[in-house]
Order: C-alpha cells, then sequence, then structure tokens
C-alpha cells in the first residue's frame, strides 16, 4: 500500500511556499514559469527572495524551479496544468501556473490566522487519488478530515487527542476513510501499548518501520519523512498543535473540527475538485448557523479565563459579520496563551541554551526523529530560530515592560514556533524594561558582508528607538549578535554614530556579542540563581566604556574577557 502524504516533501516547511509566491507574485513571471529558461529565472527569482539559496551561480536551476512550481500547483495556489487523461478543457479551469484566488489570498495575508485559514483551505479540498495525483490505489478521501476524525477518536478513547510520530508514520498515513476510524484507532493502542512495554524503545521503533517496509515495500525512512512533512502541513492550518513528538488538536478548534470532520460531502467531478482547490474549500465558518455555534463557544472560552468579552450589540447576521467577532475572540485567546507560554520561559532556560549550542554547531541534534524530546534547527530556518532562541532567552530573564508579542517582530504559529523571520523596516526585537531598552540585532552572515549587510541598518533601528524613547529619558542599547563578528562590523559599531536628516549627530552604544558569549553569560546567571535584566545592562555598560581606547580587534578582546569575568562571578 501507497503512502499519502499532504503538500510537498521537496518544501517541508508550508510558510515558505507563501514566500516563494510572493516572489513570484512580484515577479514578471505570473503564469511563465514553464520551460527550461523561466523555470531557471524562477529559481533566480526565489534565489533573491531568500526563499532558496543558489551556491552554484553557473549551475541549471531549471529542477529547482519545477520543484517550486509542482509545489505550489500541487496546493492550488497556481492553477496546474491539466492531464490530457483528465477529459477537463484547461481554459475550464484557468490558464496553467497563473496565480489562483486562494494563492491571492495568501500573498495578501498578513496575520498568522490569515494564512493559516489559506492553507486550510486548501487541504481542505485536497482529496486523493485526484487526476493531479492518480496513482493511489484509495477510494476518493480527504487526508485532513480522515486523520482529524483519528485525533477525535483518540480523544474519545484516552481522554487526549494525541497522536504520536510512529503512529501518524505507521498507521494513519497508510490507511483511508475505506478503513473504520475505530479500526485504526484499535491499532494505534495496540502499538502504543507494545511500545510502552518494550525495553528498547528505539530498537522497537525502528524494527517497526523495517516491518513496515517490507509489508509496503518503501525505504523504512520515507515512512519518517512522510509523517514529517505531513505533520508540517497539518500544522499549518492551525487547527492542530505539537505534543511531543506528535499532535493534539488546538482546544481553541476543537468545534470547528468537530464540525469540519462532519462534512463528509464528496466532489462529484474531477472539475470540482481541482477547482475547489484553488479558489479553496468552503468551510464550517462559511455557513451562518454554524459560524454562531464556533464564535459562541469561543466567547465562552475566553469568558472561562477571567476576561470578559461580551458581543451582546455586536452585529452577527452574517457568515462574514461573525468572522469578524471570530477573529478578534482568537486574537484574544491567542495572547493569553503567548503571556502563559513567555511565564514558563525561566523554568525552559536549559531548552534555549541548548537551541544556542545548536546556532553555534548547526549539525548537532538532540535525539532522533522518534525522541519525544527531540530539538532541532531546519537548515532554511536558522535565522528565525535565532531571532526566536533570543527571544525566549529575554523572556526568561523576564522584567520586560512590553508584552511578549510585542517585543517580536517575527510571526509565530500555535506552537509559539517562527514561521519566518522579522521583516525589514525595523528591528528585530526590542525589549523594553522599566529604566532602559534593549535592541536586539542578529545575523548569521559572517566576513566582511556582516559589515556591509547589517552596518547601516542596525545603526538605524537602534537611532530611531532612542529617538523614540527620549521623552521617557529611558537610554536605548543595541545589541548585535552573530556566530562570529567580523572586526568591520566592530568597528562600524564602536564608533557608534548616526546623522539623522538634519544633520544632527547622535552617539549609539552598540555591542556586538558572539552567541556564545552571550551563552555564557546567560547559562552563568541561572545556574548561579542570580537572575537579573540589571546583569545584561552592566554588561552593556561596561563594554561601552572600552570603546574610545581601543580599535575593533582589541575591543573585541575585551568584551570577550569581560564575558568570562562576570560569568565567574556569578557562579564563583
Amino acid at each position: 500500500m501507497r503512502p499519502w502524504y499532504l503538500g510537498n516533501t521537496t518544501v517541508r516547511n508550508p510558510f515558505r511556499l507563501r514566500d516563494g509566491l510572493l516572489a513570484l507574485a512580484t515577479s514578471n513571471l505570473d503564469g511563465n514559469i514553464k520551460g527550461r529558461e523561466n523555470e531557471i529565472r524562477f529559481a533566480w527569482e526565489l534565489h533573491h527572495a531568500g526563499v532558496v539559496n543558489i551556491i552554484r551561480p553557473d549551475a541549471d536551476v531549471s529542477d529547482m524551479g519545477r520543484k517550486w512550481r509542482a509545489a505550489l500547483s500541487q496546493l492550488g495556489f497556481i492553477y496546474p496544468e491539466l492531464p490530457t487523461r483528465a477529459g477537463i478543457a484547461q481554459e475550464e479551469l484557468g490558464r496553467p501556473f497563473i496565480i489562483t484566488p486562494n494563492g491571492r489570498r495568501l500573498v495578501e495575508a498578513e496575520s498568522v490566522s490569515g494564512i493559516q485559514e489559506c492553507f486550510l483551505r486548501s487541504l481542505a479540498a485536497y482529496y486523493i487519488p485526484s487526476v493531479l495525483e492518480p496513482n493511489y490505489t484509495y477510494n476518493l478521501f480527504s487526508p485532513l478530515r480522515h486523520t482529524l476524525a483519528v485525533l477525535l477518536e483518540l480523544e474519545r478513547r484516552t481522554g487526549e487527542s494525541r497522536l504520536n510520530f510512529q503512529e501518524m508514520a505507521l498507521y494513519v498515513q497508510l490507511t483511508a476513510t475505506e478503513a473504520p476510524t475505530v479500526e485504526i484507532v484499535d491499532q494505534i493502542l495496540t502499538f502504543r501499548a507494545a511500545r510502552s512495554e518494550a525495553q528498547n524503545k528505539r530498537r522497537f521503533d525502528q524494527d517497526s518501520y523495517n516491518a513496515a517496509g517490507v509489508e509496503h515495500q518503501y525505504a523504512p525512512g520515507t515512512f519518517r519523512d512522510y509523517a514529517d512533512t505531513n505533520f508540517r502541513y497539518l500544522k499549518a492550518t492551525g487547527l492542530v498543535q505539537s505534543k511531543g513528538r506528535g499532535i493534539a488538536i488546538v482546544p481553541e478548534k476543537h468545534v470547528f473540527v468537530e464540525q469540519l470532520v462532519a462534512d463528509i460531502a464528496l466532489p462529484d467531478n474531477d472539475l470540482r475538485l481541482v477547482s475547489s482547490l484553488c479558489n479553496g474549500a468552503t468551510l464550517p465558518t462559511d455557513n451562518r448557523d454554524t459560524a454562531r455555534i464556533v464564535l459562541y463557544d469561543l466567547v465562552a472560552q475566553v469568558n472561562r479565563r477571567g476576561v470578559q468579552f461580551n458581543i451582546t450589540g455586536r452585529t452577527v447576521d452574517t457568515a462574514a459579520d461573525i468572522a469578524i467577532v471570530r477573529h478578534e475572540a482568537e486574537d484574544i485567546l491567542s495572547r493569553m496563551n503567548e503571556e502563559e507560554y513567555a511565564n514558563r520561559q525561566g523554568e525552559e532556560w536549559h531548552e534555549i541554551a541548548e537551541y544556542m549550542d545548536l546556532l553555534i554547531n548547526p549539525r548537532r541534534r538532540r535525539g532522533g526523529d522518534d525522541d519525544e524530546e527531540a530539538i532541532a534547527i531546519p537548515q532554511a530556518e536558522a535565522p528565525a530560530y535565532f531571532e526566536w532562541t533570543l527571544w525566549r532567552a529575554f523572556l526568561a530573564i523576564d522584567s520586560l515592560m512590553n508584552r511578549p508579542y510585542e517585543a517580536r517582530r517575527f510571526k509565530i504559529d500555535q506552537d509559539f514556533l517562527p514561521i519566518g523571520p522579522a521583516p525589514g523596516g525595523g528591528p528585530d526585537l526590542l525589549f523594553e524594561f522599566e529604566d532602559f531598552v534593549v535592541v536586539v540585532e542578529v545575523t548569521l552572515t559572517e566576513n566582511s558582508r556582516q559589515e556591509a549587510a547589517e552596518g547601516e541598518p542596525v545603526r538605524r533601528h537602534v537611532a530611531d528607538e532612542v529617538v523614540r524613547y527620549a521623552a521617557q529619558n529611558k537610554p536605548v542599547y543595541g545589541l548585535f549578535l552573530a556566530k562570529k563578528i567580523d572586526s568591520n562590523t566592530a568597528e562600524t559599531f564602536r564608533i557608534g554614530v548616526w546623522y539623522d536628516r538634519d544633520d544632527n549627530r547622535m552617539g549609539l552604544d552598540i555591542i556586538p556579542l558572539t552567541i556564545a558569549q552571550f551563552k555564557t553569560l546567560f547559562e552563568a546567571m541561572f545556574r548561579s540563581g542570580n537572575v537579573r535584566v540589571a546583569e545584561i545592562r552592566e554588561l552593556l555598560n561596561i563594554c561601552t566604556g572600552f570603546r574610545p581606547d581601543l580599535h575593533a580587534p582589541e575591543w573585541k578582546a575585551e568584551i570577550d574577557r569581560t564575558v568570562l569575568a562576570r560569568a565567574a562571578v556569578l557562579t564563583a
């Protein structure tokens, strides 16, 4: 039996599809990405947008353009080219490779919830087998609804909707609606019980993958690869969240999930199936009565958590009216969840330090694919994880005056994981404390390119915040972090000068630190139990004081000695 998967194994992070679509939308290639020359041009558009990294400029990168075209077509974000066997005239659907209505919505979406709704509408309209993917032996079914039905049945049977990674790999993605959900869950629970009794769980897992490989005639690693992709795309809908190495239904979305699973109607022909994929599926909340059910449940959740959210007098006559109020309720719950997450970071400082280790040593990884405590940083997502790790570090140190969601400019998903780096036009992170402000900028750029890429924007961002906080008499510090600090970058920050539009000279306090140096101080504070944000300020003040009398290499060396000395005092 062939395992199924959602999305595309080439582009495992679904949110990168939006980045690729944005690159296409802002180019002159919309609808013109077929043929070797156009495929190469598309690949270079992706490279210039930072979506992919082409290392060899002289290489034939047309295969990269084809893979991204296939990934965007598969989920209906651009019109697919219909095969002859479909028996459907292409003009009945749309010109091949033009951005579709659901693709346009994805390009225009700014909020995480808006982006997730586009993926939800895509995956809710995604059925297999179809004219686009004809090689499955299953009868037509929705992988999204099938998986959610299993989660609901697990919850009914065990009290928790959690589905573990191995269970997705070995059972759910090898079944369809032809197999009763109850029987699938029976198999999952039998496997779960056997695994819990196994003395060597790693060997038990590998033996299970090997047996599945023999039975289904696939390489054992394929089941892991597909499960990883399925989890990523399922989480992109906003309906499920991580639970260890597994997933579970997002509590706030439970009623919505029940309504979606109850919708078992199938497209009655291939054209409607593909058209729905390109336009985005109709969701339960598009119906006024169902939308009200979901809204009233969300309002009750907000009120149960101690926040009064009264919708009396609000217009809820249409599904569109209800959506406005529903998004407000979801936003309140999201911010409450983020506040609770922020409050937990002090207890998770060990993990934060381990992420710093992964940034320093990218090849490191804690645990394997099936390890519940495994952590890793996907190579393509390292810049976003760098910002996220520093955000968590300052949340752990605490004492913030601004809210957690005000301190970051990157977006996070329902697992509080980054879905991309902060956009340009402002600092990566901004932390306001009672008597000072820290602007944090991070980069993975090294050597002399570092100064060219970061010298001007970092100074400009810090200068902007100096002006903004001048009325409050709050000093503003810049903290620049990289794996390695180039001396040209250090010299730019050592001089620390910025001129505004009126040629007024501003002195800026920007201190460059390596990730390793910040980690040393961070761990010293937590190991000693002396966690004070004042320690950060004292370090910044001391390092600022060295600037006038030293050149960049000597200043960097003095910063390193200062970090080590302060860490030693803390842990003495």
